[in-house]
């Protein structure tokens, strides 16, 4: 097996975990942004439309947000702001006050982690 089939097995199987816990974690927020760059998930969003002359600009706040990234040693973090002047789609996943009926160990299981601490 060649470097190049080697690396495109190891992106094939990045992107498949990503897709994998994507999945699973899904159902724990309340909205899915979309923009040019990337897709995240959040619980908590406070959109901003500020007009300027020859484009729209959108600045999004979001906490509680995982960030679809296969990259990124970890993909949930507190709190993320962004900057646009391409498109914006909010779709919320859930209103407000219903909470979601996954449980850690649910989740773990999931995405194929163990949460048990027999780790020798």
């Amino acid at each position: 097996m060649s470097n190049l089939d080697e690396l495109d097995e190891y992106e094939a199987e990045l992107e498949l975990q990503l897709k994998r816990e994507y999945t699973a974690v899904f159902s724990l927020f309340r909205y899915c942004v979309l923009t040019q760059d990337s897709t995240y998930l959040c619980n908590k969003l406070d959109l901003n439309y500020v007009p300027q002359q020859s484009y729209p600009f959108f600045h999004l706040r979001m906490e509680d947000v995982w960030v679809w990234d296969k990259n990124r040693p970890t993909r949930m973090i507190p709190r993320a702001e962004i900057y646009t002047s391409s498109d914006v789609t909010v779709e919320e996943l859930r209103g407000e006050g219903e909470e979601p009926k996954l449980t850690a160990e649910a989740l773990a299981e999931k995405i194929g982690e163990s949460l048990s601490s027999d780790d020798d």
